[in-house]
């Protein structure tokens, strides 16, 4: 009968528990191992970015086995992510160690700028279809969060350099020596990057019908979820990094 108390012979749903202190607890446990190889530098650090390469790769060819229907699409998308992978890796092991920890702070300010602001404001999807929490108000403060963080590494930076001058160090000297619009500008450019790097890796488990890349991180998923974002941004910062080194 509609309004009836429910039977109390009937189970009750047990209330969901929150996965929250999981997820808090890997990522203490990420940053700790991702902090501790940074310090370490040379071969451990190299090491440490191989190992999270070849995790990445096992990953991607367990999505594209769901989706390729033969064995010739099979070995191109093998082939492609053997590229994506291992072009990202190898840039990341031969840029400075400064460049890489300015990268993944703004993969991670990226992301932490379009999640707050896009639950905040909401507004409409930029591909539900791929993506169905991605905002487009998500999208500007992660590029708004970028920029900040790139503006201030850059003029962190200008700092430290502006120390070996006869003056000693001066933040109005280190505004001199660098260019901090043009460095806001191009972290809000690079922030669009590593959303498409997102959005490249939801299209590929919305087609192979899965929610993670894999269960090996717990209450994350898998490690292409957690670099998805840095793997083309490393692509394009270590490319043009090399360019200019070889100038």
């Amino acid at each position: 009968m509609a309004g009836a108390d429910a039977d109390p012979a009937a189970p009750v749903a047990a209330p969901k528990k929150s996965d929250l202190p999981v997820r808090v607890a890997s990522a203490v446990v990420m940053l700790l191992v991702a902090g501790l190889a940074v310090w370490r530098g040379g071969v451990a650090l190299d090491g440490f970015i191989a190992l999270v390469g070849l995790a990445v790769f096992g990953e991607y060819v367990r999505l594209v086995s769901r989706i390729a229907p033969n064995p010739a699409k099979m070995s191109a998308a093998v082939l492609t992510g053997a590229i994506y992978v291992g072009w990202a890796a190898f840039a990341l092991i031969v840029m400075p160690v400064a460049l890489l920890v300015g990268i993944m702070g703004l993969v991670i300010c990226t992301d932490t700028g379009a999640y707050f602001t896009g639950r905040a404001i909401g507004g409409p999807k930029i591909a539900p279809k791929i993506s169905p929490s991605k905002t487009w108000a998500g999208l500007a403060g992660g590029m708004a969060a970028a920029g900040i963080w790139t503006a201030l590494a850059t003029l962190t930076g200008g700092y430290f350099i502006s120390a070996i001058g006869p003056t000693g160090p001066s933040f109005g000297e280190a505004l001199r020596i660098t260019n901090v619009g043009f460095a806001a500008l191009a972290g809000a450019g690079l922030a669009v990057v590593a959303q498409a790097g997102d959005f490249y890796e939801s299209w590929l488990k919305r087609r192979a019908g899965v929610k993670d890349s894999s269960r090996l991180i717990p209450g994350h998923g898998g490690v292409f979820d957690r670099v998805d974002g840095l793997l083309p941004v490393a692509i394009v910062v270590g490319t043009l990094w090399a360019l200019g080194a070889g100038r």
